[in-house]
């Protein structure tokens, strides 16, 4: 069957260890793109982040962001798909990272903000490209504020002895996953890239088993299952593999290119 819409992961997928894009599996984008296919990115960077690149590389269709929560138009900026944390959990998880000295940031209207300055905020604004605002009274717009997506940074063995108990008493209102060893993210139940990739395949009146889902780490997990195929990345954590239908070149081996080569170009 032709796959119509591709579905790629930005950090660690579509970008090179580097965080560019190989001229290559540029070129093999465009030539889906001119065949036909729908080709966006589904990451978990907030769009303000994820468009430039978005842009660069000539893709101009709505594009999955925040693990899934927000899907947003490149063109006009239109918001099609938006899920954002329930206020009451967003409080009893910022009590309870103050309780353990946690780092958590809050991503309010496409906008990053911290309680303080620290290297953790700074490493991740400076990966990521964008910038941060710090507020004092993080507890005030914790509280009020609509937030699209809450994460937490720090050592990934930390993560990973926290990581049962977080389950325990936030995983049945939220969405829980890693991005990378050292991001803890919290979305919506809805807000995952699996959610994201059913609504944009009915959006283009496209089967969902004409989908193609392209990522690295366990926040493609739920992306990678709905696709009609689901593609692991060499370099794609294990678990990532074992529920994928193809394993592909690594993210500086043009993998992504790779796939579109065998499955959409040469299909």
């Amino acid at each position: 069957m032709p796959y119509r819409l591709i579905a790629m992961d930005l950090d660690d997928t579509l970008l090179t260890d580097e965080l560019t894009v190989s001229d290559a599996t540029r070129q093999a984008m465009t030539e889906a793109i001119a065949q036909g296919a729908h080709l966006t990115i589904a990451t978990g960077r907030m769009f303000d982040s994820a468009q430039k690149i978005a842009r660069q590389v000539g893709l101009n269709v709505p594009i999955i962001t925040y693990q899934g929560s927000l899907i947003k138009n490149l063109l006009d900026e239109e918001i099609l798909y938006e899920r954002s944390v329930p206020v009451d959990v967003a409080g009893e998880l910022y009590e309870y990272c103050q309780a353990h000295g946690l780092h958590l940031q809050s991503y309010i209207a496409d906008k990053l903000y911290v309680p303080e300055d620290n290297d953790k905020i700074k490493g991740y604004a400076k990966q990521s490209n964008i910038p941060y605002t710090i507020e004092p009274d993080f507890v005030r717009i914790i509280s009020n504020e609509k937030q699209t997506k809450l994460l937490i940074i720090d050592e990934p063995a930390k993560l990973d002895a926290l990581l049962p108990e977080l389950k325990a008493k936030f995983g049945s209102k939220v969405h829980l996953t890693k991005s990378k060893p050292n991001y803890l993210e919290f979305m919506h139940p809805e807000g995952t890239k699996g959610h994201a990739l059913r609504f944009l395949a009915a959006h283009y009146g496209i089967p969902i088993e004409e989908t193609i889902a392209i990522g690295d780490a366990m926040n493609d997990h739920e992306m990678v299952q709905a696709a009609g195929l689901g593609v692991a990345m060499a370099n794609a954590v294990p678990a990532l593999k074992e529920i994928a239908d193809f394993i592909t070149l690594s993210n500086n081996d043009d993998g992504v290119k790779h796939v579109l080569e065998k499955f959409v170009l040469n299909a």
